[in-house]
């Protein structure tokens, strides 16, 4: 499996001077509320229908693609690449927050997570079978979002597939408290075609695309699941 070029703990944790503005609020508030969000998840992920029907079309898909090594981008606490993992995936997680990662490998010691920014996968070339991203390029701004999707296709071999969820809209958005903490995390609501049509930009072959409606009084916007794949060479 590949490796990230991250060390546990001390420097390793420390933002290259280079990275974009926009992460170091991101980091800090999911560094606040790290523990509280893993608590607040129930023992199995409450998956809607519609939400676990795409998710395990993108795992036969990656099955069916050789299931090379799948990277969950923003994987937070890990609780969606264990998920993923106990589906048979040789999955592992990347996130932004070193709290967020602490609470991953505590929670899950036999899988592995890493701190590290999806603004600059530190991955090899075609290194990986898929690329699931879970309500994660929300925290994206525009201008650093076709990046981002051409970072992707990099890392992806040929024919391995990726996966985005994000919620849905046309607006900019800040949360000033979660779970009791103050912070400052902004997200983006965009349009599905928007998104569509970046990754088309950056050299993907789209799939399929899930828009679905909020089922939860928490849920305040519509959510959107897009499958796309990086063509054969």
């Amino acid at each position: 499996m590949p490796r990230l070029a991250v060390r546990r703990g001390g420097a390793a944790n420390v933002p290259p001077m280079t990275e974009p503005s926009f992460l170091g609020p991101i980091r800090i508030g999911y560094d606040r509320i790290a523990d509280d969000y893993f608590k607040s998840f129930p023992a199995e992920l409450p998956w809607q229908p519609m939400d676990s029907g795409m998710v395990t079309a993108f795992v036969e898909l990656v099955r069916a693609g050789g299931a090379g090594p799948v990277a969950d981008v923003g994987c937070g606490p890990g609780k969606l690449t264990d998920y993923l993992n106990c589906l048979g995936l040789n999955t592992f997680g990347i996130d932004l927050s070193p709290g967020m990662i602490e609470v991953a490998r505590r929670e899950y010691p036999d899988l592995r997570f890493e701190v590290g920014s999806m603004t600059a996968l530190d991955l090899p070339d075609a290194s990986l079978g898929g690329v699931i991203a879970h309500f994660s390029i929300m925290h994206v701004p525009d201008e650093d979002l076709p990046g981002v999707f051409t970072g992707f296709h990099r890392v992806l071999a040929p024919g391995g597939h990726l996966f985005v969820a994000f919620q849905t809209g046309d607006e900019h958005r800040v949360r000033t408290e979660a779970y009791g903490h103050e912070v400052s995390i902004a997200y983006e609501l965009r349009p599905p075609e928007r998104v569509a049509g970046l990754l088309s930009d950056a050299g993907f072959a789209m799939k399929a695309t899930l828009v679905r409606e909020p089922y939860a009084e928490w849920e305040k916007a519509p959510r959107a699941y897009l499958l796309a794949r990086k063509p054969e060479a």
